[in-house]
């Protein structure tokens, strides 16, 4: 009997590496990782052909496009991969009977929630990245009632670009540096997302909704910054600073905490605090290349 097909879009990303690393603990399945060039979601055609080709059981769409500042002055880039073609894959899936699990963003509430966001509070992206993400999925649950849609903030990754390989690296280049205070959450490890993903898909219960999905504890970037230089041994000088002394082109949420509590519940998932996930990743970071 054939194995059941999973296929990953933007499988070069932090979520698809992640998922790329933990496949093979999964031997019951077959994945597909194909890169940009081998299938573009933007391209309709293309994502057609692809899904009579290779018919996969499930879909994991990871491709976005992710340059939150560039999005104010590229919405209509941002717009074409985050909404209309996350719209177009959920309804192939739907056509096809493919189960589709479609990730998101908490940028795609306006950071004022005096406590963690739920999966019903109400949405109100301030930034263009958000809109498109919210546009996504509003576009994914319209096309295909049947998707998992999982929302997830500030992931990061020894794989790609992110905060914590960004600070690693200046705070060896730099005696001090800068970061934010003023803006609180709590960061997600890729590889915990990525083995929340393979346990949903491999419990054989198929529940559709949104979920909310992050590690667990409350930090701002400055805390986070600070654990990064606590955990790497650095020596450099980590200063806070308001939001205000660092403008950027798209205005970040100040609040982007997230409850997990219904993905836990319904898919029996441990979620591990974030420094202890931080710590696993710096720890890969370390390993010579």
């Amino acid at each position: 009997m054939s194995k059941p097909i999973v296929l990953v879009t933007g499988a070069n990303g932090q979520l698809g590496s992640e998922l790329r690393a933990a496949a093979a603990q999964y031997t019951s399945f077959e994945f597909l990782f194909p890169g940009r060039d081998e299938l573009s979601i933007t391209d309709s055609h293309s994502l057609h052909e692809f899904f009579l080709v290779h018919t996969p059981d499930f879909c994991i769409n990871c491709a976005a496009y992710t340059a939150v500042d560039k999005a104010e002055s590229e919405q209509e880039k941002a717009f074409e991969t985050n909404a209309y073609a996350a719209g177009e894959l959920a309804k192939i899936c739907a056509q096809t009977k493919t189960r589709f699990i479609h990730i998101s963003t908490d940028y795609v509430f306006d950071g004022q929630s005096p406590e963690p966001y739920t999966e019903e509070d109400n949405t109100s992206p301030i930034n263009v990245y958000g809109a498109s993400k919210l546009k996504g999925e509003e576009l994914c649950k319209k096309n295909n009632p049947d998707s998992i849609i999982i929302r997830t903030a500030w992931v990061y990754s020894s794989f790609g670009h992110n905060f914590v390989k960004t600070m690693l690296r200046l705070m060896k280049e730099k005696d001090s540096i800068n970061v934010v205070n003023d803006q609180v959450g709590t960061p997600t490890y890729a590889a915990d997302l990525a083995a929340a993903i393979l346990s949903i898909i491999s419990s054989n219960s198929w529940r559709p909704g949104i979920y909310h999905y992050s590690n667990s504890g409350k930090i701002s970037w400055y805390d986070f910054a600070l654990a990064i230089k606590d955990l790497s041994g650095s020596s450099c000088i980590v200063n806070p600073i308001p939001s205000a002394q660092y403008p950027t082109p798209a205005k970040r949420p100040s609040f982007s905490l997230l409850n997990t509590e219904k993905i836990r519940n319904t898919f029996y998932l441990e979620i591990p605090d974030w420094k202890f996930s931080l710590a696993k990743c710096i720890e890969l970071l370390k390993q010579p290349t």
